[in-house]
């Protein structure tokens, strides 16, 4: 069993920065892949990105490209959301999840067997 808590959370201005947390605890923090997803009302879970148990490898959605950054300290057993350039779009309630599964196919909300409780973000125009 693997539990995850989201923070860093809040609200800030578009064109701002916030950066998020996912602090796990349980089994071996090392062995899964990690991810962001993220929810806006009325809308879908949608995938944000993607990291590689060994941090050497990441993969993210369009509309986040070249503004978020995911990267995760093994040491601390933290995953992390560096997020630049926030727009109004962004706002939603982010979550973190982990997978023991193959590294692929991770933008599918189905390949993650653990979630946090998720942390809102909002971003002001």
């Amino acid at each position: 069993q693997v539990q995850l808590v989201e923070s860093g959370g809040g609200l800030v201005q578009a064109g701002g920065s916030l950066r998020l947390s996912c602090a796990a605890s349980g089994r071996t923090f090392s062995s899964y892949a990690m991810g962001w997803f993220r929810q806006a009302p009325g809308k879908e879970r949608e995938f944000v990105a993607a990291i590689r148990w060994s941090g050497d490898s990441t993969y993210s959605a369009d509309p986040v490209k070249g503004r978020f950054t995911v990267s995760r300290d093994n040491a601390k057993n933290t995953m992390y959301l560096q997020m630049n350039s926030l727009k109004p779009e962004d706002t939603a309630v982010y979550y973190c999840a982990a997978s023991m599964k193959p590294y692929y196919g991770l933008d599918s909300p189905r390949r993650y067997d653990y979630w946090g409780q998720g942390t809102q973000v909002t971003v002001s125009s």
